[in-house]
C-alpha cells in the first residue's frame, strides 16, 4: 500500500527525500575536511572513522537503500503524472503557476543519478576495494585524499561535478519544502520559515559542494 497508492507514494518521497537531506550535511561537512591544508590528515581521518565506525557501516545500507526508493519511486510519481495530463496545453497552462525546477524534477533527477553512478565509481568503490592503489597517509589510514586532489585536476570531471551540483540545488530548491509539504507538516504559521530555512540550506550545501572541487582544480593549473 505504501508503495502502490497515490498517497504512499508522496510519503515515501518525501521520507527518503528528507533522510538524504541530512546526509547531504554530513557528507558536505567531511568533503570540506579536504581544504584543510594538512595534507589530507584530517579528511583521510574522517574517512577511516566513517568507514570502521559499525554505525554508519549499518547506515551506509540504509542510505543505499533510501537512494534506490527515492530514484525509483520518483521515476514512477513522473510517469504517472505525464500519464495524467491531458494534453500539453495543460502542462504549458500549469506552469504559470509553478517553477522550473518542479515541473522538471525528473531531469534533474536523472542527471544527478548519472554522476551518483560516476561518483560512487570513482570514490566509493575506490576506498572499499583499491585500498593497495591509493596508498596510505603519514597516520596509517588510506589516502583518499590524493584520489580527491587528482580527480579534481581533471577539468571533465570537475565541470561534470558542477553541473551536477546545480542539479542537485534544483532540485532541493523544490524538494526541500515540498517533502514537508507531502507529510502534511505545513502550516500559514511556519510555511514561510521553512521555505526560508529549504532556501537557505540548498544555497549554502549547493555553494559548499561546487566550492571543493573549484578549489582542487584551479589551485592546480
Amino acid at each position: 500500500m505504501m508503495f502502490t497508492s497515490s498517497l504512499g507514494r508522496k510519503y515515501v518521497m518525501a521520507l527518503t527525500g528528507l533522510f538524504l537531506i541530512s546526509f547531504l550535511v554530513v557528507h558536505l561537512s567531511g568533503n570540506l575536511l579536504s581544504l584543510i591544508p594538512d595534507g589530507g590528515l584530517t579528511f583521510n581521518a574522517f574517512t577511516h572513522f566513517m568507514e570502521t565506525n559499525l554505525v554508519i557501516k549499518v547506515m551506509e545500507y540504509v542510505l543505499f537503500a533510501g537512494f534506490i526508493i527515492h530514484i525509483l519511486q520518483s521515476v514512477v510519481v513522473t510517469l504517472i503524472n505525464q500519464r495524467a495530463r491531458p494534453s500539453k496545453y495543460a502542462v504549458n497552462a500549469g506552469s504559470a503557476s509553478s517553477t522550473w525546477a518542479s515541473r522538471n524534477m525528473g531531469i534533474l533527477g536523472t542527471i544527478i543519478f548519472i554522476f551518483l553512478v560516476i561518483h560512487l565509481r570513482d570514490f566509493f568503490f575506490e576506498l572499499k576495494f583499491g585500498d593497495d592503489e591509493l596508498g596510505l597517509d603519514a597516520s596509517g589510514n588510506v589516502n583518499l585524499y590524493k584520489e580527491v586532489v587528482e580527480t579534481f585536476a581533471m577539468l571533465p570531471y570537475t565541470a561534470l561535478y558542477i553541473v551536477a551540483m546545480f542539479g542537485l540545488g534544483f532540485h532541493l530548491w523544490h524538494g526541500f519544502a515540498s517533502s514537508f509539504r507531502s507529510l502534511g507538516l505545513m502550516h500559514s504559521k511556519y510555511t514561510p520559515a521553512i521555505v526560508f530555512i529549504g532556501k537557505l540550506y540548498t544555497i549554502i550545501v549547493t555553494a559548499g559542494f561546487i566550492i571543493i572541487p573549484l578549489y582542487w582544480y584551479l589551485v592546480q593549473l
